[in-house]
């Protein structure tokens, strides 16, 4: 969160203090000053390579005239013309800030993560303190070879993107043909493990209806600034945005203190090259490699490999429904002659719905019926219309957004009006 403040005057020494009739006095016009720290590397395979990165630091003083005549007319022209300038200078502002991605040698992370023994979070993922900070150190490795000038343009990009609802990238460390990312550490446990709990399957974190919706709400707006708002370059405003290609439940950390969810992996499938629809190969043929999770793939993923923003649809319907429903995104259970049937959430949903009082069953019976019923037939209708097998039909995530927050406002009514501290609901709907 950026904050502004409020520049202050300093008094010259001899002078004296300014009165009423001062406040009209303004000083004159001091310059810039810009201060340009590059660092570079030298081979991109050697094993303590480095992305070079520029970091640019501007330092912008205030506009102010010393006329002690100074009229209300010009008054008013001098608060357009610093208006006009503030908005120049705060748009210049963006790619200067201390925002550059860490570039990390290879040794940092090796002793970091005791060469890589140290207790992982995953199979590709260890918690360890560098420089001083508290991280998680991702390892990845490239699918394709890239050029270290886009390289260091994704990474730039992807490590001054700022949200609420992402696990910041705090930089990166290339050995050969792997990349380390480097995120800070979000203290909390994933979302597939606070819907489904391994110990106790009756108990879950998320016990209130509202608390649910809030982390829908939390996780439409991350996937929205991912896909509209994170691909803007060199202050330009816009850009075609990224493609996450990881949403599952599993890659969302829900926060300890308030129960708040965050999207990990922001980044990763630009930076090791997974294949994106528009990115292309040395010989300009697209790369085929299908690498997803099963259960929140989409139909057209699974037969091109190709990665889009339709495709992150589809897994956020997935994960919607999920967080409804608290059932796996897909299951498979043995019959009693050996045999398996395969369950996914996206087909029972879609029986629920169009069931009389299907809806009201199919909701997460940790919930206790204490849900609105109308907004959880909206809020089903949205996950079912991001798994939609036409990607041309699904929705795209700001209009997603904007229908999870009406939903999420609306239960916060329900919630206040219900009340609380009520553990009591009444429902005529059979279960």
């Amino acid at each position: 969160m950026c904050k502004s403040r409020k520049s202050t005057a300093a008094t010259q020494p001899g002078s004296r203090r300014s009165t009423n009739s001062d406040r009209n006095m303004t000083n004159s016009p001091r310059p810039h000053r810009t201060q340009t720290l590059t660092s570079s590397s030298s081979n991109y395979d050697t094993s303590t390579s480095e992305v070079p990165v520029t970091e640019s630091r501007s330092y912008v003083f205030e506009n102010n005239n010393t006329n002690t005549n100074t009229n209300t007319n010009d008054l008013l022209e001098w608060s357009k013309t610093s208006s006009i300038s503030s908005r120049a200078s705060l748009s210049s502002l963006k790619d200067t800030l201390p925002e550059s991605p860490n570039i990390y040698h290879f040794s940092e992370i090796s002793a970091a993560t005791a060469n890589f023994s140290a207790p992982r979070l995953s199979s590709s993922s260890w918690r360890c303190l560098i420089r001083h900070r508290d991280v998680v150190v991702s390892r990845r490795n490239f699918r394709r070879q890239i050029d270290l000038p886009e390289l260091s343009r994704r990474l730039a990009i992807i490590c001054r993107s700022h949200h609420s609802s992402l696990v910041k990238l705090l930089g990166a460390s290339v050995s050969g043909a792997v990349i380390f990312l480097v995120y800070e550490f979000v203290p909390g446990a994933s979302l597939s493990d606070c819907l489904r709990n391994r110990r106790n399957p009756s108990y879950t974190d998320l016990v209130t209806w509202t608390s649910r919706m809030q982390i829908a709400s939390d996780i439409a707006h991350g996937l929205d600034y991912i896909h509209n708002f994170s691909g803007s370059d060199s202050g330009s405003g816009s850009g075609s945005g990224f493609v996450h290609n990881h949403i599952k439940s599993s890659s969302i950390v829900i926060t300890e203190d308030n129960l708040r969810a965050k999207i990990c992996h922001f980044g990763l499938s630009d930076l090791c090259g997974e294949a994106v629809a528009g990115d292309r190969g040395e010989s300009g043929e697209r790369r085929v490699r299908i690498e997803g999770t099963r259960g929140y793939m989409a139909p057209e993923f699974q037969v091109s490999g190709l990665a889009t923003k339709k495709t992150d649809v589809y897994a956020f319907g997935v994960v919607v429904l999920e967080l409804l429903s608290g059932e796996e995104a897909v299951k498979f259970e043995f019959n009693d002659d050996g045999s398996y049937q395969r369950t996914s959430v996206v087909d029972t949903a879609r029986v629920a719905a169009g069931e009389y009082g299907g809806v009201r069953k199919w909701v997460d019976r940790r919930l206790r019926d204490s849900f609105p019923l109308s907004v959880a037939e909206r809020m089903i209708r949205v996950g079912l219309d991001c798994v939609g097998n036409d990607p041309n039909e699904r929705p795209d995530m700001g209009r997603v957004s904007i229908e999870v927050s009406k939903l999420y406002l609306e239960s916060k009514d329900w919630d206040q009006k219900m009340g609380t501290d009520i553990d009591l609901t009444v429902s005529l709907a059979p279960r």
